[in-house]
């Protein structure tokens, strides 16, 4: 288990759990946490220098956001990432996503449509440059500005939630910048039906938009998970005939 936690900073006013539920998150996200590593209470403590108790506390809270599993007898572990979890969390963002476009084309403001163009030109040399980081940085302040610009503060808390989760998948098949520039011409579609107030164009757009990360993210799983098993079968093959 990754040392970091034991850097975790502890000086401000968050209660503990959360503190440890945001590191812990975030370990998970960037892949440093992997799918299937178990989260052991006693360690976990023994390294942040904390007692069990707010540890358990931000397990649990990562169990209800998805992020980690319970297994009998086994305990904590990360969540695997599984295509149904995958299909199932992005068809419940691409709704959202299609109904925050659909708010925003009716009640984003001229400020707020200078900022959402501003963005997605910097996203646009960001990829250009294939600075894959900046891009990730400017594609969430992109999808930011939308949902503030939807009015509708729910949404944006779900939207926000879900995007954590997705941002596990993202980061697998993002560093394609391929797929970058894909994404570049999807903001530009979703960018011109909010500033011409298409409603029904910017639903579809932003749909299109999170399907198509689906299909690329479930596509980039499979293509690893085929490579692993080839590799596995091939060192069985070859230990055979040592």
């Amino acid at each position: 288990m990754s040392d970091k936690f034991s850097k975790v900073n502890f000086n401000d006013y968050k209660p503990l759990r959360d503190v440890i539920f945001e590191a812990l998150r975030e370990a998970i996200i960037i892949g440093e946490l992997k799918p299937g590593e178990r989260l052991m209470e006693i360690q976990l403590s023994e390294k942040m220098g904390v007692s069990r108790t707010p540890v358990r506390e931000a397990i649990r809270k990562l169990e209800l956001e998805g992020f980690v599993d319970m297994i009998p007898r086994r305990g904590a572990q990360v969540a695997d990432l599984s295509n149904k979890q995958i299909a199932d969390v992005l068809e419940v963002r691409a709704s959202l996503d299609g109904l925050a476009t659909q708010l925003a084309s009716l009640r984003i403001t001229p400020e707020e449509l200078v900022a959402l163009k501003n963005v997605q030109e910097q996203f646009r040399v960001c990829v250009d440059k294939e600075n894959i980081q900046g891009a990730i940085k400017k594609d969430t302040e992109f999808h930011d500005i939308i949902y503030s610009a939807s009015r509708n503060e729910r949404l944006v808390t779900i939207l926000s939630n879900l995007r954590e989760q997705v941002h596990r998948f993202r980061v697998m098949y993002i560093k394609d910048i391929g797929s970058l520039r894909t994404l570049v011409d999807e903001h530009d579609e979703i960018l011109h039906a909010i500033e011409n107030k298409d409603i029904e164009r910017g639903n579809t757009a932003a749909q299109d938009h999170i399907h198509n990360q689906e299909a690329r993210i479930i596509s980039t799983i499979s293509s690893a998970n085929s490579g692993a098993n080839s590799g596995s079968n091939s060192g069985a093959k070859s230990g055979a005939y040592k």
